[in-house]
């Protein structure tokens, strides 16, 4: 499936630029997830967790860079990844670009292609879509908050010590309670299917107590 997303960060596009293209600072972002290694100049090594209700999978696998352009700040990041008990994997292809919008703000977007297998696969696309709407809230909200804390201190503004950074949790892709089930529920209820099947399913029930 393809997602595209928009978001603005208060920093220079060069500073943007800079963190994007830093994998540990990316990873450090996202709940669950580590850089465990560096195979090459643009290659690296990590492993990814998912925790769908009490079962957590854990996902390893390898992010390369295949394009920087500084000039027009593009990236171009292909990851795969493998379940670490075989039951399924992940391939991404994802592009992001950096346009300085004014007034020290930066607008990022971000375009994915993603392929998902296994576990991850069975939730469907929808459920896929809102909990990765869940993860880029999150990695958003966690990075403007690390370029907040890197930014110099003003006259104005005396420095505050940064809070350390909490230990790594898995994502918890069915914890966003009521939330992920109500808008599921709201695409569910606009298929005529649904309702055919919910009509049936009651037909059947009441035939069997009755």
């Amino acid at each position: 499936m393809r997602i595209e997303k928009k978001f603005t960060v208060s920093a220079s596009p060069d500073t943007v630029w800079g963190f994007l293209t830093d994998p540990n600072k990316v990873a450090g972002c996202l709940p669950g997830a580590a850089i465990t290694g560096q195979t090459d100049e643009r290659s690296y090594t990590g492993t990814i967790t998912v925790k769908v209700g009490p079962v957590a999978t854990s996902y390893r696998g390898q992010v390369r860079f295949e394009r920087l352009d500084p000039a027009t700040r593009t990236a171009e990041i292909v990851a795969s990844g493998q379940d670490v008990k075989g039951k399924g994997g992940a391939d991404m292809k994802m592009t992001s670009r950096i346009v300085d919008v004014g007034g020290g703000q930066s607008e990022v977007t971000v375009e994915q292609e993603i392929s998902v297998t296994g576990i991850l696969a069975q939730m469907g696309r929808g459920m896929i879509n809102d909990v990765g709407d869940q993860m880029f809230d999150k990695f958003t909200t966690a990075m403007r908050a690390q370029l907040a804390a890197a930014a110099p201190a003003t006259a104005s503004a005396p420095t505050v010590p940064a809070a350390p950074a909490p230990a790594a949790e898995p994502i918890q892709a069915f914890s966003f309670g009521a939330g992920l089930a109500g808008r599921a529920f709201g695409r569910s209820a606009r298929d005529p299917w649904f309702w055919v099947k919910v009509i049936a399913f009651s037909a059947f029930l009441y035939w069997l107590f009755s």
